[in-house]
């Protein structure tokens, strides 16, 4: 498949040969530079109902180095949201505005129904407007884990045959959801830490089994730091709990610090979605092995990439 006008909504709906076109795009701009003429007078929606920092920054940033503009909001008010409009009707609306629309949204789905929204105008006879999900719900974050797996073949000159720990809130956090699913691509060994009550749902565990993938379940950081590879951390998902005591309960649970590193080798780096807030001391920023910020940093070439392709057909 294409990627001219393509829906980026699920990492699922990517082959291992899609990735593959993907990284070499970004490579090949992180080394040439970007062409900011090439998608002059383009204009990308960012329609943020949730905070963020990294993705909507580095959208805004990929976009205005190949020449697009943006419009966007952060956070629903001021908008029609806070008088009751509906997904549909914003959909509807800013697809006459916008080039592409990027969405992070609190709803489990909410970018697969934008993209509903935006086919069915299409179906319709207008301009086709491909959706870019920034991530929905607890459900999944595919550019990022689009950038992860970059960030990884670049710290390790690979993927295939490398250990990966992911450490944390593997229930609700969307990002180590759509990362799994995305490793059931390559020939990996995937340690997944977390307390019984924050373990991956087990349809992740199952696919990865479907897959092949070698994955075990472990309650400490200590268990698996020897072998790791990547030590992939993530925060607690305080604004998905249901219940503030629950969250209570596991807060702070995991804490890696410059000790915590002393067993794992030296070519292993540490890996954070970020925001983080206390489960990464800042004393291991200094560590040759923490690779959060250049982690980071490779949202804009890799969301450049997929701006590049979406809307300027490279390839």
């Amino acid at each position: 498949m294409g990627f001219m006008n393509r829906d980026i909504v699920s990492i699922r709906d990517f082959s291992r040969e899609d990735l593959d076109s993907i990284f070499g795009v970004a490579r090949r701009m992180e080394k040439e530079g970007y062409d900011r003429g090439l998608l002059k007078g383009k204009r990308i929606s960012l329609l943020f109902y949730e905070p963020s920092t990294r993705t909507r920054l580095s959208f805004q940033a990929a976009a205005q180095s190949l020449g697009a503009d943006t419009v966007w909001f952060a956070g629903v008010e001021g908008t029609s949201v806070m008088k009751g409009e509906t997904l549909k009707d914003t959909i509807e609306t800013v697809a006459n505005y916008a080039d592409a629309i990027v969405i992070r949204h609190p709803y489990d789905g909410a970018a697969r129904w934008a993209a509903d929204i935006t086919s069915r105008r299409a179906a319709r006879g207008e301009k086709k407007v491909p959706v870019i999900n920034g991530g929905d719900g607890r459900n999944e974050h595919p550019t990022q884990t689009m950038l992860d797996l970059y960030t990884i073949a670049q710290s390790q000159g690979r993927i295939d045959g490398l250990t990966i720990a992911m450490v944390g809130d593997l229930k609700y956090g969307r990002t180590v959801h759509s990362l799994a699913y995305a490793l059931g691509l390559y020939s990996c060994r995937i340690r997944l830490v977390a307390p019984e009550q924050l373990q991956m749902p087990h349809h992740i565990i199952s696919y990865l089994a479907s897959r092949g993938v070698e994955c075990t379940l472990h309650t400490s950081i200590e268990e698996v730091i020897g072998e790791a590879d990547i030590l992939y951390m993530t925060r607690i998902q305080r604004e998905r709990f249901p219940d503030e005591n629950e969250y209570n309960k596991v807060r702070g649970v995991y804490r890696v610090t410059r000790k915590t590193l002393q067993p794992a080798k030296p070519t292993m780096r540490v890996m954070h979605p970020l925001p983080r807030v206390d489960e990464i001391s800042v004393d291991v920023d200094d560590d040759s092995r923490s690779y959060y910020f250049k982690q980071a940093g490779n949202g804009v070439p890799i969301r450049a990439a997929l701006l590049a392709m979406v809307l300027g057909g490279i390839s």
